[in-house]
Order: structure tokens, then C-alpha cells, then sequence
């Protein structure tokens, strides 16, 4: 294995770990990131301190579990928040809105004009051409109350 020490090993890590914080760039799900660090920092290791590579090897490993437990605190320490909780949920964002019902609301159920498109609602009987108020969504079916 001294071919292996002549070929200057610290261009494998940086190598690696340049393919692995890529490779969380195409599959992203904030695990490859952590290896990449530790192969990045291996990598740095290796250029400044003369080691072999079973002692390489080692110390990536430790890296890497120590930068995966890192991050996986760091991740739980700051979730990440949506910047519009309602964003594709086309029924949350209507909550509060005036709806025209078209079709009586009877046992329950019935549809409404809301905008350029009609629901499906589930609410107290309502007749026809009464107006209601949207106060939530179940799935696509949007729940009524009367104004």
C-alpha cells in the first residue's frame, strides 16, 4: 500500500468530499452534507499532517460520526419554518372569504361560487343564493357556516 501514500491522498478527500456536498445538492436530504465535511476536513488533515491511510480512514470515520450527530442537533435546534403555512393548500387560504351557494346545502353538503370556480361544503342546511362564510377546509371540501 505505499503507492498509495506517494499519490498525495489528501486530493482523494477533497475530492470526496467535494463529490458528497454535490451529491446532497442533487439528492438533498441533509445527511451528505456532514459526510462531505469530514472528508473535506480529512482531507485538510492529511495535507498539513504526514498520516497513513489506515489512520486516514479512522479519522474519517470519527469525523463523520461526530459532524452527522452535529448536524442532526444542529437540524432539530433550528427547525426550518415555511414562509406561508397555507402555500399549495388552496383551501386554508380561503378561510374568511364570502361564498354564493348554488346548490342548497342539505344534510350537510351542498356547493358553493366562491371566485371563478364552485366547492363542494359541508355546513348547516342553507338554501340556494344565501351567502356563507368559508371557516376551513377538509381536503377539497370547504366547511361553511352562514352569514
Amino acid at each position: 500500500m505505499d503507492w498509495m501514500n506517494d499519490l498525495a491522498p489528501q486530493w482523494f478527500w477533497f475530492a470526496l468530499g467535494l463529490f458528497l456536498c454535490a451529491a446532497e445538492i442533487i439528492a438533498p436530504g441533509v445527511f451528505l452534507i456532514w459526510l462531505g465535511t469530514a472528508a473535506l476536513v480529512t482531507g485538510v488533515l492529511v495535507w498539513v499532517l504526514p498520516i497513513g491511510v489506515p489512520l486516514q480512514v479512522v479519522i474519517f470515520a470519527v469525523l463523520a460520526v461526530v459532524a452527522v450527530y452535529a448536524g442532526k442537533k444542529y437540524v432539530k435546534d433550528n427547525p426550518i419554518h415555511e414562509a406561508d403555512p397555507k402555500m399549495n393548500r388552496r383551501g386554508a387560504r380561503l378561510e374568511g372569504e364570502i361564498a354564493l351557494v348554488t346548490q342548497a346545502i342539505e344534510a350537510g353538503s351542498g356547493r358553493v361560487k366562491l371566485g371563478d370556480s364552485e366547492w363542494n361544503v359541508h355546513g348547516p342546511d342553507t338554501a340556494a343564493g344565501a351567502r356563507v362564510r368559508v371557516v376551513g377546509a377538509e381536503g377539497v371540501v370547504l366547511l361553511v357556516e352562514p352569514m
